[in-house]
């Protein structure tokens, strides 16, 4: 499964491939470069980080298009209450 998004008003987002539940590589957008889950899952494939890059531009684009044609109220974002449980 591929899964990408994009954030705003934080600006930032990912892009990633898993197979079966387990992630396969992430690209980290500051590095722009693929990060393989397991090394050695990079010795038998790859990916060029610029296709992701590019994907998430597009998803930006997109986003800022639904902006503007909504109301284009932005809301800050609230991080979610954790509770973390011990043994």
């Amino acid at each position: 499964i591929q899964a990408e998004f994009y954030l705003s008003p934080d600006k930032s987002g990912e892009f990633m491939f898993d197979f079966d539940g387990d992630e396969i590589f992430h690209v980290d957008m500051e590095k722009r470069e693929t990060v393989w889950r397991l090394e050695e899952f990079g010795h038998f494939a790859s990916f060029e980080a610029q296709g992701a890059l590019a994907n998430i531009a597009v998803d930006k684009a997109n986003l800022e298009i639904l902006i503007k044609r909504s109301n284009n109220t932005p809301n800050t974002n609230v991080p979610p209450e954790v509770t973390v449980l011990s043994d």
